[in-house]
């Protein structure tokens, strides 16, 4: 059974409150399944609040969705209810974020999927806002996470000076086998076999593979670079 389906047999627990279903989750020890629908719907949840457009949800949005995520047509809808129920439930983003960083331990890697995939939805539309910045930030720090970390992470989605090292979470004047080190430890974190076991679906590990890939890559160009 897809994530998208067991979503949609979800939703009739649902109901119209999507914090309180995730709360329901946090509260216990979910199974592996219900993880992953907790990961799924959590960041679906956190990315209809992130959202500029009132209503309905916006084509770009959906796009954005239906590539990273790798949604089939027909199982949109129940993505674009949750993405509604979230942008009209009471409860506030911090509510959500707080309630994903019950579900993993504060700094876990799979909170780091989250993030990436709210920078994903973030740039649906080809740019970065201020108000996005300040939303993703606030969510990086409920989920534990220390600017330097935030700064790591959005490395990979935003350009900034120094962008290899900052993907790497390291300063420019790292010597070489600290890189090494570092590149060693990123690719065992961001093993998705790892991921999967921790509650990231199936369908959603292009979030891992493109930041592994992302990670081999500024580590290749670093290494060249001192070279040469």
């Amino acid at each position: 059974m897809s994530i998208w389906t067991r979503i949609a047999d979800a939703l009739s627990a649902i109901g119209s409150s999507v914090g309180g279903f995730l709360q329901s989750l946090a509260s216990r020890h979910p199974t592996p399944p219900e993880r992953s629908m907790a990961f799924t719907i959590g960041m679906i949840a956190l990315g209809a609040k992130m959202a500029k457009a009132d209503g309905l949800v916006t084509e770009d949005e959906i796009r954005a969705f239906k590539r990273v995520f790798q949604v089939p047509d027909a199982d949109m809808a129940a993505v674009a209810r949750v993405f509604n129920l979230a942008r009209q439930d009471v409860a506030g983003f911090e509510t959500y974020a707080r309630q994903i960083a019950k579900l993993f331990e504060a700094r876990h890697e799979i909170l780091e999927d989250v993030l990436d995939g709210l920078f994903y939805i973030a740039k649906a539309d080809n740019a970065y806002h201020p108000s996005e910045q300040g939303f993703l930030a606030r969510v990086a720090e409920l989920f534990g996470f220390s600017p330097a970390d935030f700064g790591r992470i959005r490395a990979r989605h935003v350009e900034t000076p120094d962008d290899d090292y900052a993907i790497l979470g390291l300063p420019a004047t790292a010597a070489p086998e600290d890189v090494r080190a570092r590149h060693r430890e990123l690719v065992r974190a961001y093993h998705p076999d790892r991921h999967i076991a921790e509650g990231v679906p199936e369908e959603m590990i292009a979030i891992v593979t493109g930041k592994l890939q992302k990670v081999n890559a500024a580590y290749d160009r670093i290494m060249k670079g001192r070279a040469s």
